[in-house]
């Protein structure tokens, strides 16, 4: 399954959509290492949550929901709240892995409750990610997989590559900082209990369940 086509550096509705780099070809052999260590914790995360169905929340173009139809044969729906990112993943559509257009605010438990939710790299852009996080929470999934930004690490690694050195090192769209303790908090108050930390460096992640219903 391929998921070569058009990367989208571009914005709607005034929100950074897509990723800043195109992560499934990338040309620096770091950067390739180090987006190859988060597919390697992602994978085990999922592995280890065993899905029997999948929501993706904030699919992107659609890597990581082409990644997980290869490695589980399950239904998958993957969502975004950008129409053109959703069109333009039209094609990686196949008989398990759908894709269909909605903000993490409107997830609802009857269009969108899946065994597992996946988040990865979608919180940092939210600005009032809590309600993204309790939006998810009330779908009532068996397990969570979520990563952001692992924070300051994130923006020195930015400079360090002479990026973003007029925003100290944020990349374009990212609004949310959070270090370990941080996110920590931030899912302990929204009703979740991480189980693991995987942390992929320079990402922050976890496989979670909800605390309460």
């Amino acid at each position: 399954m391929s998921t070569a086509r058009n990367h989208v550096r571009e914005q709607e509705a005034g929100i950074y959509i897509g990723n800043q780099e195109d992560k499934a070809n990338l040309s620096n052999p770091i950067s390739r290492a180090l987006v190859q260590g988060f597919d390697r914790a992602f994978l085990a995360a999922l592995a280890a949550a065993a899905p029997r169905s999948i929501l993706e929340v904030g699919c992107g173009e659609g890597r990581l929901a082409t990644l997980m139809a290869e490695q589980h044969p399950v239904d998958i729906l993957a969502t975004d709240f950008s129409t053109a990112l959703i069109a333009g993943n039209a094609p990686l559509a196949t008989e398990r892995l759908h894709f269909a257009q909605a903000s993490a605010y409107e997830l609802s438990r009857t269009a969108h409750a899946r065994d597992v939710v996946v988040c990865c790299e979608v919180l940092e852009h939210l600005e009032e990610p809590a309600i993204g996080l309790a939006r998810m929470h009330a779908l009532g999934a068996r397990y969570y997989v979520l990563s952001v930004p692992h924070e300051p690490i994130w923006r020195v690694l930015n400079m360090a590559r002479g990026k973003y050195w007029g925003d100290l090192g944020n990349t374009p769209g990212h609004l949310n900082h959070w270090t370990g303790a941080a996110f920590g908090r931030l899912l302990a108050t929204q009703g979740f209990t991480v189980e693991r930390w995987l942390n992929p460096f320079p990402w922050l992640m976890v496989l979670a369940r909800r605390t309460s219903t």
